[in-house]
């Protein structure tokens, strides 16, 4: 099976007040042998990036409603007339509310829907197969 990658650079902000915000590079990365999680690499361009794994559907339904508990968190919303997925993150290490342009996030997650239709990650993975070779025992 060939692996495909969808991957996306973008510009992040980190939200430190409602008044202060950092630039954040960052990669979103969707693998078709790992098809039903994304992954957002932080701080790419430093010597010790942060890399966080959560469910693809999440960051699907956080485009169009707040979703998510726990440890990640998604929701959209607007700022200065602009349109935002928000994604808060906690860890051990912290807690992280971060801005991502609406329509980029938007447009890589199509791409990956196009490649893995939803309902269709199971055949990614080879598993029908396996169970078929399994029941026909």
């Amino acid at each position: 099976m060939h692996r495909t990658v969808i991957e996306r650079e973008l510009e992040l902000k980190l939200i430190l007040s409602p008044e202060r915000s950092v630039a954040v590079p960052a990669r979103l990365s969707y693998r078709s042998d790992d098809p039903y999680a994304v992954h957002v690499t932080f701080h790419i361009t430093s010597e010790h990036p942060v890399d966080w794994t959560f469910s693809r559907d999440l960051l699907v339904e956080g485009v169009f409603r707040p979703c998510g508990h726990g440890d990640v968190r998604v929701w959209p919303t607007r700022t200065g007339g602009r349109s935002v997925v928000l994604m808060a993150l906690s860890s051990p290490d912290g807690d992280a509310l971060l801005e991502a342009p609406a329509a980029q996030v938007s447009a890589w997650l199509e791409r990956t829907l196009r490649m893995v239709p939803p309902g269709a990650e199971g055949e990614q993975l080879g598993m029908d197969d396996a169970l078929d070779q399994l029941l026909a025992r």
